[in-house]
């Protein structure tokens, strides 16, 4: 599971079966959290529990321990847990505020049978000193999107973090409405975020981002010790995943919703699934969050939202760059301005890739690319299915795609296949490696998230998920998950908090 780049031993020799806590974040200085248990719940029940991946991380137990449901909800903290909540900052939506862990804590860092490191976070589970006044409570209905749509974009191949349980507490939430509550545990790599260099950094305190850093680079990027210079090359680390993370984004129609700097992690992996949905018709200006009035993390803006967020990483480790703030500064500019050439070189081999082609040949190529989205934007074909039906030994018979302007890229396309040299079948397995069959359509989401929230029916939940587990295969009798539904101009999403 690649969930962390460190691979300790296990100081304990425990057997694999059962938790192995090893909270290394506890040495850092104690501005970075506040030990603190999760808030027991009345009536915790478990409608969610993921038993691959507990068998993968060493967990598998849980499956017959009747304290699991305990463990999820915070009624119980397990053996060698020490529970604390993350200060960290971050700019959201432009505006720059020093936050926290307001609604979730950390177990602890737990060490997988292989020995990777992984955080282990109860999110829901109450309120903390970062709260801001909140309850610290999660809505039912959020915390089964995070796990179904984590899980989605786990199996697309996507970094990400992980859901392992969704217990329902018993107690209601109140957002807009009373809704019942519910606690997901989540897993990740760390909880490491742009947002906690930003944190460092305004405290003012060199010794503190130090601490940091060498703390992000031992639990991520070991490799890097070394180098001339640590910060450097951790802030190029960052940027080289980030870049690879958004391209993955952009390969699916994948709209993240809130990507402030609290919502980026050092590790690579897509965290936070509040305000997230997938694009039916192709269209870069697609807003679904219900709080991104001006379409700052639009779907075709996610590229350089994410390297605005990487400069702020940048700006957080000048002190640890360079003790001439000058040279610092065009040290950081230097790291970030690779994100545009990493993404773009990348994008393009993932287009590429998607139109069934090995690798680039010429500036050609880069205009097949975009008379291709210019043919999908103006017909309005949904992302998914069009590169599934590009696939098909003949095209379906749909209007949009017998359009003068269509005919002609498709025909260009058929050229630029046949020079490449390749069987049909070889071609269409590439495009079929790339291209999902099944993504998470938001209208299936919402109408799970509805049966499960006002009838306690988890079935259309249980089913989207399992056919979501195999996206890159046909599923017979299956076929309408891919139905992307009616046309919804007013779709939106809200963050849950």
């Amino acid at each position: 599971m690649p969930l962390s780049a460190s691979n300790p031993s296990n100081p304990s020799n425990a057997p694999a079966q059962q938790w192995r806590f090893d909270s290394r974040y506890l040495t850092l200085p104690e501005a970075f959290y506040s030990r603190i248990d999760p808030v027991p719940v009345r009536e915790p029940k478990l409608l969610a529990f993921n038993e691959p991946l507990a068998a993968q991380l060493g967990l598998g137990f849980l499956l017959n321990d009747p304290e699991a449901v305990n463990y999820f909800s915070g009624n119980a903290v397990p053996v060698g847990a020490t529970a604390f909540a993350q200060a960290y900052a971050g700019h959201q939506f432009g505006g720059f505020s020093m936050l926290g862990d307001g609604r979730a804590v950390v177990l602890g860092e737990h060490l997988t049978p292989d020995g990777t490191r992984v955080d282990l976070q109860l999110k829901g589970s109450g309120p903390t000193p970062y709260s801001r006044r909140g309850d610290g409570r999660a809505a039912l209905g959020p915390m089964l999107r995070e796990y179904l749509v984590s899980e989605a974009m786990h199996s697309l191949g996507i970094p990400t973090t992980r859901s392992l349980a969704v217990v329902s507490t018993g107690e209601p939430v109140f957002r807009q409405t009373a809704q019942p509550g519910a606690v997901l545990t989540r897993v990740a790599s760390s909880h490491l975020r742009v947002g906690t260099f930003q944190y460092a950094a305004a405290k003012g305190d060199t010794e503190l981002l130090q601490a940091l850093l060498d703390y992000a680079i031992d639990r991520h990027y070991p490799a890097v010790a070394d180098a001339d210079n640590p910060a450097q090359a951790l802030l190029s680390k960052v940027v080289d995943v980030q870049a690879s993370l958004v391209v993955q984004w952009m390969r699916v129609g994948f709209i993240h919703g809130v990507m402030n700097t609290d919502n980026m992690t050092i590790s690579g992996e897509t965290i936070d699934y509040g305000p997230c949905a997938f694009l039916n018709a192709y269209d870069r200006e697609t807003v679904f969050s219900s709080i991104d009035h001006q379409g700052r993390y639009a779907f075709g803006n996610q590229p350089g939202m994410a390297q605005w967020n990487l400069l702020r990483l940048a700006e957080a480790l000048l002190p640890l760059l360079d003790a001439d703030e000058d040279k610092a500064i065009e040290m950081a500019k230097e790291a970030v301005s690779q994100f545009a050439a990493i993404y773009t070189e990348r994008f393009e081999q993932m287009m590429l890739n998607k139109l069934g082609l090995e690798s680039k040949r010429d500036e050609q190529d880069e205009t097949l690319i975009s008379e291709c989205l210019d043919c999908l934007t103006e017909a309005k074909l949904d992302y998914t299915n069009a590169f599934r039906d590009l696939a098909l030994p003949t095209l379906p018979d749909k209007p949009a795609y017998h359009t003068p302007k269509f005919q002609a890229w498709h025909a260009s396309w058929q050229a630029r296949l046949a020079s490449q040299g390749w069987s049909e079948h070889a071609v269409s397995a590439l495009m079929n490696r790339t291209n999902p069959a099944y993504i998470a359509r938001n209208h299936l989401v919402e109408a799970a998230l509805l049966a499960a929230e006002s009838d306690g029916d988890l079935d259309p939940f249980k089913n989207l998920l399992a056919v979501l587990s195999n996206p890159y295969e046909p599923q017979p009798g299956r076929e309408h998950y891919a139905d992307p539904g009616e046309y919804n101009p007013g779709y939106m999403t809200f963050c849950g908090t």
